[in-house]
């Protein structure tokens, strides 16, 4: 009709496009699995850190036998699926990558590669390595959200990229239950940017996602709500040591993390590239001494760990499980077993705060335990502003808003003077190892490369 209200015109055209609506129903599927799939890996990986914990308690030499011989089964596994291994995030971020063809992205994004991640992680805690989930259900949920891209018409408009950056935000969303945590997370580790129509898809995965785990866990599920009662000045000293303290630290863990990745020209990494599964079991024999030293607290995320501190309870000396984690950790991924670092970081933070509170200022100790959460987080990815609204979203008050974000700036900018962003330079790695395996060629940043990239290499 002549004259018709342009918005009148675009309500009808979208209540009688069936295919538009067709497209946002897959869509709303694929995140409501997404959300399904990290829930399911959840409750095993749960249940494997329990088992795990069952088996131990039954003997305490029996992780010494265990422990080993799982690692090395789960290192050799990867051979058949290499794309299952590492931490989760970089996998994703590499699937991101403009030279990769469709072949290559699902070698790291799909339902198989999902499937294989949730097996190998659950092994890799069953096994008791320091390992978490965070990180895996990012890889999970984008391959299960990169998976809709085969029922989504051509007129949808929605790239394999804006489906994979959806699907990482509401893994994150629905593995920690913040929200907010996945939006900052997609914009400042996956993305870079956000464009308008790839927000909506993200918030919408995100909102679908997280009220699955929401239903099922319940809010706050994780490490529980954290109450500060107050904050004053006495924090400032102790708080800015803690700071510089997760700096060195967390820099210092990435710079090994990816050392132990590319393999450095010495006699352990050539044992390592000559008999790799012999050398996992190796490092889950050290992993299972380790934790024989911390009574089993090392294995898996260490979670039980923070929340016993949360609670008041003792962690012994000072500093030592601290640095009995970083080492269980730092083993654990060089032993080439896949597993998430979020948990790890958050754990050691914790303990490294109730080690300066215990220290310097005991009253200030659930304060100080926050601040090393998001410090720790920081520095061992730099990424100050999902670290920050990571431990925000389970603290109770406003009041630690500014010292959350000082802390893991400082946290940050240490990290920067000693090692380069884990998870973007583990993702340019697997990119460039590629297209020189594949192309006799370096990866050009600039996605100029002649030809894409077909088959990862991990």
């Amino acid at each position: 009709m002549k004259g018709e209200p342009d918005f009148l015109r675009r309500v009808r055209d979208e209540m009688t496009d069936s295919r538009v609506w067709i497209d946002r129903l897959v869509i709303g599927v694929f995140a409501l699995l997404a959300g399904l799939s990290v829930v399911l890996f959840t409750l095993l990986a749960d249940a494997a850190s329990q088992l795990f914990g069952a088996m131990s308690a039954k003997g305490w030499w029996w992780p010494l036998l265990w422990t080993p011989a799982l690692t090395a089964l789960v290192v050799w596994a990867l051979r058949w699926m290499p794309g299952a291994g590492g931490s989760g995030p970089p996998q994703v971020m590499a699937a991101l990558d403009s030279n990769f063809d469709v072949q290559g992205r699902s070698a790291l994004v799909s339902l198989k590669i999902s499937l294989a991640k949730v097996l190998a992680v659950v092994g890799a805690l069953l096994a008791g390595l320091s390992v978490g989930r965070q990180g895996p259900s990012v890889q999970i949920a984008a391959g299960v959200m990169y998976s809709a891209r085969r029922f989504l018409s051509p007129r949808s408009g929605i790239t394999a990229r804006e489906l994979i950056v959806a699907g990482g935000a509401a893994g994150i969303a629905a593995a920690f239950n913040t929200p907010l945590g996945g939006v900052v997370f997609a914009i400042e580790e996956l993305s870079r940017k956000l464009e308008t129509r790839s927000s909506g898809l993200m918030l919408g995965a995100i909102v679908i996602s997280g009220l699955v785990g929401v239903a099922a866990f319940g809010n706050l599920s994780y490490f529980g709500r954290i109450r500060i009662e107050r904050v004053g000045w006495g924090v400032f000293v102790p708080g800015m040591l803690l700071a510089l303290s997760c700096g060195l630290l967390g820099g210092l863990l990435a710079r090994l993390l990816f050392a132990s990745f590319k393999g450095l020209p010495d006699r352990f990494c050539a044992c390592r590239r000559k008999w790799p599964v012999r050398f996992a079991a190796v490092c889950g024999l050290a992993v299972a001494v380790i934790g024989l030293l911390t009574n089993g607290t090392t294995a898996g995320g260490g979670h039980d760990h923070t929340r016993a501190l949360l609670g008041g309870e003792e962690n012994g000396i000072p500093l030592l499980w601290t640095f009995l984690k970083f080492i269980a950790t730092w083993l654990t991924v060089w032993s080439g077993a896949p597993g998430g670092l979020f948990s790890p970081a958050l754990a050691m933070g914790a303990s490294l705060g109730h080690d300066v509170a215990h220290l310097m200022a005991p009253e200030y100790v659930t304060v100080l335990m926050a601040l090393g959460m998001a410090g720790f987080l920081a520095a061992l990815t730099q990424t100050p502003i999902t670290a920050m609204i990571i431990v925000m979203e389970m603290v109770d008050g406003y009041a630690m808003v500014l010292g959350l974000m000082s802390s893991a700036l400082v946290a940050s900018l240490v990290s920067r003077m000693i090692s380069r962003p884990l998870f973007s330079t583990l993702a340019e790695h697997i990119v460039q190892r590629t297209m020189s395996r594949n192309y006799g060629h370096p990866h050009d940043p600039r996605g100029e490369a002649e030809h894409p990239v077909k088959s990862p290499l991990m």
